[in-house]
């Protein structure tokens, strides 16, 4: 990962809480054009999100992270292995790994030193899936206010590196044969905390709250309310899902 990157270790247990779970459909897609399921390597895996899916479907998954305090708060799982590592060094065997993946998360690594790394440590055939999200999708009255708080209080603040993601990952560099992913989606039923649980973890929020204080997020919040009703309602809550696939050579 770049030095100085690290947005998440100070708030490395609502990131456990509050964000989303990749959906099965993503894991079969990556297991079945993977050569093998042997060995999958998740870099940047923060607190296991999709290291913990992916082992539904692969015999071993290797889940590195730079940051000591998103690792201690990761699932636990029998054929999960995390480690304290870079992207760009992981200090897995070379020529053993069936897929590389890395969600929500390559937009933060040196990415020559990552891809580098992916061709040392990946067996020839073996998969790269580099996956992203954006904004979530609730109702329109809410995805409203969401847009307004994202693109006109808080965009300023988030690191420049945002605007891959933004872009559904189309405009990042990936120097590998491309095959075509499908539609994915994330899907949830939250209720009004956890949402507010989960707009906490967005790293934007450090500078905003450093520049001008708290009552902007907490003016944030009251709209939210005002729209959502009951707190405790559970809404289903959609993310679209960009993946970039490619084959390793």
């Amino acid at each position: 990962m770049n030095p100085g990157k690290d947005y998440f270790s100070g708030v490395a247990g609502s990131y456990a809480e509050y964000r989303p779970r990749y959906p099965a459909a993503l894991v079969d897609l990556l297991a079945d054009l993977a050569p093998r399921r042997e060995v999958a390597w998740d870099a940047g895996c923060g607190s296991g999100q999709l290291s913990v899916a992916l082992a539904e479907r692969f015999a071993r998954v290797i889940a590195t992270d730079a940051s000591e305090q998103q690792l201690a708060q990761a699932t636990v799982h029998p054929r999960v292995e995390y480690r304290r590592a870079g992207a760009e060094a992981s200090g897995i065997p070379s020529a053993t790994v069936d897929l590389a993946t890395a969600a929500q998360a390559v937009h933060w690594f040196d990415r020559p030193a990552y891809y580098q790394e992916v061709r040392r440590v990946c067996r020839p055939g073996a998969l790269i899936a580099l996956v992203t999200y954006n904004l979530l999708r609730i109702t329109p009255e809410l995805d409203r206010i969401i847009d307004h708080f994202y693109w006109q209080t808080i965009w300023q603040y988030w690191p420049p590196e945002r605007r891959l993601v933004e872009t559904g990952y189309r405009t990042l560099d990936f120097p590998f044969a491309e095959l075509p992913a499908p539609p994915l989606e994330m899907r949830a039923e939250w209720t009004l905390p956890h949402l507010l649980g989960f707009v906490g973890t967005w790293s934007a929020l450090r500078g905003l709250e450093r520049d001008r204080g708290g009552s902007l997020i907490e003016a944030f919040a009251r709209e939210l309310s005002g729209a959502w009703g009951a707190a405790e309602t559970r809404r289903p809550v959609r993310w679209e899902l960009a993946v970039r696939l490619g084959r390793v050579s």
